[in-house]
């Protein structure tokens, strides 16, 4: 946009002020050139070479295949699995202990540590599928919505705010994320989700609709027109790579560099959704599509410009997913988004489900069957396991699109429970490290940190303070003063409830322009794109958080009283600790240097004579007898939830 520009020149001083108003100006004074929007579409054709790429070829359902080692497999992953093992003349790692697959399994399943209860009930359950029971559970927990909808609202890029200088609040916008929350737990069919969320507003279930415009926006800006075009671009590149896998939006200004997808293929995309974005207002937000009455003409856009239209095109689908060379057309009789969603969720479009069945297995797995979620095109690396891929694909579809189904068949295989860590009994554990480095072949279970949504949640679990609340508008928890004074005035106002600030980290409010402390630091998305991979990185400041903020002590404090209460002797409490932490009980060395930690630092305390008001105490119903003992309990405390074992999942 022009300002932006303007802004970027004054603040590096490299050209001058006027020169770049005069370049901005005369574009949109010059004479348009009727020749544009005259002139025929030219584009590549798409060849049989483009269609042997793996991502566009047909889905087929391959065999399964022999192996030697019988005893292993739990089923047709374990199959295709086992096969590329032998292959490399590896063998799979033992199974993970229960408490090890108890925190695993409810950790993936509903983004929340294993109770103690919970444990102790897996562990003394001697049913030959206790284990599979567990998974029922967790998939039929409300929480397991909660997990799996904020898996999706990262790639719908889903704030409760516009975005840009004035982040304004939309005020319906927690709506969908109620929507897509009841989605998972109603385990609504795939094809349905997302048709919904293409054409609900002809379907009775508008809010599902705000997928489409969940993106950042710019109400005030004052060329409204620019304002829908960008929309609608944005819109069309964030179905082309949320569905489809495809990088469409690299299409909007000039034919894809790389893959079979032309400028034209990304206009005439953009035209399913011409006729549901009308002339907007400024200052007035526009969250659901709507179809009209009258059908607004749809062009190419010259390089991408609103302001050089150029020839009109008609709804035809990308042609490289299409069974026509020139792109599948809507059926007359269908509204186009019903069409379209139709289309994408056909039996022989090659792309819609592989990118779908990709997305779990990399959220279960830590990483894909192939490693781009959102991009399949040419320059990316092929899947590890095609033929599973395509097999779980053609399953899934017999299925009628169950993603419950799909959650069990990953989470009751041999694959998934193997263990993540050296075991003696594995003789072969150094050879994998060097054969499969990466893990890309699946010989052992994958170590991988917790997100910062699932870490808060744990902290508010683990120390007995997180509440069971749900649904409603997104609610503020308390924010450091010299946080809340780089917003504008009333950006960020605390709930009055105190319960509300110990929610599920889904509910809290989404501001696009600030990520709560804890989000932050552990590479939570800005959401003002579409995020099919968080970023895992480690800094300072995510130990410095987690050491030294206020949430960490208030859970320490919690923590401690919770342990004080569970028993009466220094190693009583200490197994509490490690059962809430770590879903485990201590080793008899770790017990005795907790518990040496908590003699040695009493002492000091002791010492030092603080009186207990100066002392962070156990909070709770339990009574303190010795203040500095306590204080030293929620040092332990504070010491446990910062290891890496709470902050990892094996």
């Amino acid at each position: 946009m022009h300002f932006q520009r303007l802004f970027v020149t004054l603040a590096i001083g490299m050209l001058p002020v006027m020169a770049i108003c005069q370049e901005d100006v005369a574009p949109v004074v010059r004479q348009q050139d009727t020749t544009e929007e005259s002139r025929p579409v030219v584009e590549p054709a798409v060849t049989a070479v483009d269609r042997e790429h793996w991502a566009f070829r047909p889905v087929v359902r391959p065999p399964v295949p022999q192996v030697d080692m019988h005893g292993w497999p739990n089923g047709s992953i374990d199959l295709f699995i086992l096969a590329r093992l032998e292959q490399a003349g590896l063998s799979p790692a033992p199974q993970a202990n229960r408490s090890t697959l108890l925190r695993r399994l409810s950790f993936d399943l509903i983004g929340l540590p294993p109770t103690v209860t919970e444990l102790a009930d897996f562990e003394a359950d001697s049913r030959p599928d206790a284990y599979e029971r567990q998974v029922d559970r967790l998939l039929a927990s409300p929480a397991y919505g909660e997990r799996w909808g904020q898996h999706w609202l990262d790639l719908s890029r889903f704030a409760e705010t516009d975005g840009f200088e004035h982040d304004k609040v939309r005020a319906d916008a927690w709506k969908y994320r109620e929507w897509v929350i009841a989605a998972f737990n109603g385990n609504l069919p795939y094809a349905r989700f997302v048709q919904l969320q293409l054409d609900g507003d002809e379907l009775n279930e508008p809010v599902a609709t705000m997928f489409c415009l969940a993106g950042p926006d710019m109400p005030d800006i004052n060329d409204q027109q620019e304002r829908r075009h960008l929309l609608l671009n944005e819109m069309t590149s964030t179905v082309g790579s949320v569905f489809l896998g495809l990088q469409l939006g690299c299409a909007e200004c000039h034919d894809h560099k790389y893959d079979p997808v032309s400028q034209a293929d990304f206009y005439r995309l953009r035209a399913t959704f011409e006729s549901a974005v009308p002339e907007l207002k400024r200052d007035a937000p526009y969250l659901r599509l709507k179809q009209q009455s009258q059908a607004i003409p749809a062009r190419i856009w010259i390089r991408g410009d609103h302001r050089r239209p150029g020839p009109l095109v008609s709804v035809t689908f990308p042609r490289i997913a299409s069974q026509r060379d020139t792109g599948d057309q809507p059926p007359s009789g269908l509204s186009p988004r019903a069409a379209f969603a139709a289309w994408l969720t056909r039996e022989d479009n090659p792309l819609t489900m592989r990118v779908l069945v990709n997305r779990l297995w990399k959220h279960h797995f830590g990483r894909g069957l192939f490693d781009t979620p959102s991009d399949v095109g040419l320059l990316n690396a092929e899947p590890t396991h095609p033929e599973l891929l395509d097999w779980l694909v053609m399953e899934f579809q017999s299925h009628g699109g169950d993603l419950k189904w799909l959650h069990r068949q990953i989470a009751d295989s041999a694959t998934y429970r193997q263990v993540s860590r050296a075991n003696p009994q594995d003789s072969g554990w150094s050879r994998k490290l060097v054969v499969d480095p990466h893990n890309t072949l699946y010989s052992r279970g994958h170590r991988r940190r917790l997100d910062g949504e699932s870490l808060r949640d744990s902290l508010l679990a683990i120390s007995g303070l997180l509440t069971d609340e749900r649904g409603g508008p997104g609610v503020m928890p308390p924010l450091p003063d010299e946080l809340v004074e780089t917003l504008l005035k009333g950006q960020w106002t605390t709930s009055p409830r105190p319960a509300d600030h110990d929610r599920r980290s889904i509910y809290l409010f989404a501001r696009r322009n600030l990520r709560y402390p804890i989000f932050e630091v552990f590479d939570r998305p800005d959401a003002n794109a579409s995020c099919a991979v968080r970023n895992r990185s480690t800094t300072p400041t995510q130990a410095l958080l987690l050491l030294n903020s206020e949430f960490s002590l208030r859970a320490a404090q919690h923590l401690a009283g919770a342990v004080l209460a569970a028993g009466d002797t220094p190693a009583q409490q200490i197994d509490e600790l490690f059962l809430r932490a770590f879903a485990r009980r201590p080793t008899p060395e770790e017990s005795h240097q907790v518990q040496q930690f908590i003699v040695t630092e009493s002492d000091r305390l002791k010492q030092e004579r603080h009186r207990p008001g100066q002392l962070a105490l156990p909070r709770g119903s339990v009574e303190v007898e010795d203040s500095c003992q306590a204080a030293a309990l929620v040092e332990a405390c504070l010491a446990v939830l910062n290891a890496s074992e709470a902050l990892y999942v094996d």
